[in-house]
């Protein structure tokens, strides 16, 4: 979810253009069916269909003055289920904005805050009280509904949203979050192989001779995916 600023930016297409390089990789991906996309409180426009169908089927090749496919026939979605195809395990995948009233039910209003009123007043130094990923108290308040959640539902979850990297250690309850991709020295990402998951960063490291490269570093795991019922399983180290 929020793949795409789209409460400080008004128009998709300018984002596409600006990020090309990008939207070519996501568009190999999906054409290889290995993308899906679900949305956040920042890109909740992609809710709608006709939206979707509007602005990411296709984008203007400014070259070759015509529209081509990027992402034709794509749904996004609120949330996604993943499921073990041996034991039927279930992971559930959402952005995590459905525990915060203003982020989800008066997104609207909250984007017209954004947009109109602390983006420029953050030129002046005022931070944007709205923004969760920038409060402590809000980002506490968001994992305590979701673990309320997963404790309740008996159900594993990997959600964002916060910006704080999550990992449960052994006994606690099975919430993960993704991090941050905006962050200033790295981005980071939950990875799910053979039935094991890992929290892991992407950052720019140097080599011996001074030269720059993208690094991948573990931060904790990997651990092995449960496969009991939620009730009787925690995250056991590999």
């Amino acid at each position: 979810g929020d793949g795409d600023e789209l409460w400080e930016n008004k128009r998709l297409s300018d984002i596409i253009r600006v990020h090309s390089n990008v939207f070519w990789l996501l568009s190999k991906f999906y054409k290889r069916k290995k993308l899906y996309f679900i949305y956040g409180n920042h890109d909740m426009v992609k809710k709608n269909h006709k939206y979707v169908k509007k602005h990411m089927y296709k984008y203007f090749d400014e070259r070759q003055k015509k529209d081509l496919p990027l992402f034709e026939n794509i749904k996004v979605h609120e949330g996604l289920i993943l499921r073990h195809k041996v034991n039927n395990y279930k992971i559930f995948l959402i952005h995590g904005h459905q525990v915060e009233l203003l982020n989800n039910e008066l997104w609207k209003i909250t984007r017209f805050l954004v947009r109109y009123l602390w983006r420029p007043l953050n030129f002046f130094g005022l931070n944007d009280p709205t923004k969760t990923a920038d409060s402590y108290h809000r980002k506490h308040a968001v994992e305590k509904k979701l673990i309320e959640w997963i404790e309740k539902e008996n159900q594993m979850l990997i959600a964002g949203h916060t910006h704080r990297p999550m990992f449960p250690k052994e006994g606690e309850p099975l919430y993960f979050n993704t991090g941050s991709t905006v962050h200033p020295r790295c981005i980071t990402g939950i990875e799910i192989n053979h039935g094991q998951i890992q929290l892991v960063k992407w950052y720019i490291n140097t080599k011996r001779d001074g030269t720059l490269f993208i690094d991948r570093k573990v931060l904790v795991g990997p651990a092995k995916l449960c496969q009991t019922p939620l009730a009787e399983c925690y995250i056991s180290k590999v």
